[in-house]
């Protein structure tokens, strides 16, 4: 896949251009509104900085959180501009809407190589229901656009596809990158390839399953979605569930995975207890001996051992979800592991990270630089290992 990126802008084809780049700066913020992660905004600086040098004036959008088509005072983008000026080492200027009079005035204020910030594109429905008006707003501001924000590829949103319809478009480094090593990862991966898939979350990871059982060696599956699959092979884990779920899908590619020689390896103990807590009592109990009244915590040791096993045979490992309820130190064992030997196969293995619990989990662990490969989309990197054509990335023109 050969989408035309930034980097085919050259010479004067940027300088004093109006260029709207869409970012993903959806980073967790603490009660203080403060930022406690800035990997996202950290992955788009190669864009922003290529578009700087290039004399362009740089229209930043973005979105933060969930406020549901209203105006939600936590949820202001100016804890971003405010770190984004110290990683730029130049003021960001941020405004207080994405479109408007106030915008349309500090867009045609801009000098050569200044950056805007816009306002939280989600305070408007507008933009979630990809409004044609909201899109036309948005690209009156600009000559041309540039998507990077690669975890909202799959969303067809105004700022992602209704805008890439109306301006000449094209994909940020972040952009072109992530599509690059994830299509690496279905049409050519390095092998003995093995994914290993966790979280909470049921919902989209069975069609991710099903298209790489014709792709990977070996599916690891732990977490909610590992108490489906047990469920569908008969075991009683229905306290365990948190999520429904038809079990007659997850039979069918259980059945189809057995078929191809046991390619779904799942957990053969568990770490269960009756409250996720720290001080709370825990056990490590087979799949068949879960009692009534439980929830799921982490996998245990043995399923740790047979984890680590398969993950040492790999030349290409794409991890997405922990293996447990890791926000808690008890019950961190099992992904805090995967962590580690994700970590000793440096050298040995392409590694590839994908989704924010996965990469809370190795930051915290402090391995990012152990890995080959960190993916700033988790669902939308789901979605294009499930073979599903995401509309952010159609949208945008091939070379």
């Amino acid at each position: 896949m050969q989408k035309k990126t930034v980097k085919d802008l050259k010479g004067n084809q940027l300088v004093d251009k109006r260029v709207l780049v869409r970012v993903d700066f959806n980073v967790p913020l603490n009660n203080k509104f403060e930022i406690t992660n800035d990997t996202r905004i950290k992955a788009a600086l190669p864009t922003i900085n290529y578009l700087i040098s290039h004399q362009a004036k740089v229209i930043l959008m973005s979105h933060l959180g969930r406020p549901k088509g209203k105006v939600v005072e936590k949820l202001r983008l100016d804890p971003v501009a405010r770190r984004l000026s110290e990683l730029l080492k130049q003021d960001v200027k941020k405004v207080n809407d994405c479109i408007g009079e106030e915008v349309e005035k500090a867009v045609l204020n801009m000098q050569k190589g200044e950056v805007i910030l816009l306002e939280n594109l989600r305070f408007y429905p507008e933009e979630e229901k990809n409004k044609p008006e909201f899109a036309k707003a948005l690209a009156n501001l600009a000559d041309i656009f540039v998507n990077d924000a690669f975890g909202t590829a799959h969303r067809a949103h105004a700022s992602t596809v209704g805008v890439a319809e109306i301006l000449p478009s094209y994909a940020g480094f972040l952009m072109a990158r992530e599509i690059e090593v994830l299509s690496n990862l279905i049409e050519n991966p390095e092998r003995p390839f093995v994914v290993l898939l966790g979280g909470a979350k049921v919902s989209g990871k069975i069609e991710v399953v099903q298209n790489l059982l014709s792709i990977a060696d070996r599916i690891l599956i732990a977490g909610g979605m590992s108490y489906t699959c047990l469920a569908a092979l008969g075991y009683d884990v229905t306290n365990l569930l948190l999520e429904e779920y038809d079990l007659e899908i997850v039979k069918k590619m259980l059945k189809k995975a057995e078929e191809q020689g046991n390619k779904i390896i799942l957990p053969v103990d568990l770490v269960i207890t009756k409250e996720l807590s720290e001080c709370a009592e825990s056990k490590v109990v087979k799949n068949e001996d879960i009692p009534k009244d439980v929830k799921g915590a982490d996998i245990g040791d043995k399923s740790i051992a047979i984890f680590e096993k398969e993950i040492k045979k790999a030349k290409t490992i794409f991890w997405n979800g922990p293996v447990g309820v890791f926000e808690i130190e008890k019950y961190a064992k099992g992904t805090n592991r995967i962590a580690k030997i994700l970590a000793d196969m440096e050298g040995k293995a392409v590694t590839i990270i994908g989704g924010g619990d996965s990469i809370a989990a190795i930051e915290n662990a402090g391995l990012t630089e152990k890995m080959t490969y960190i993916s700033t989309g988790g669902g939308a990197s789901l979605e294009f290992l499930g073979g599903k054509k995401l509309p952010g990335i159609e949208v945008l023109p091939e070379k």
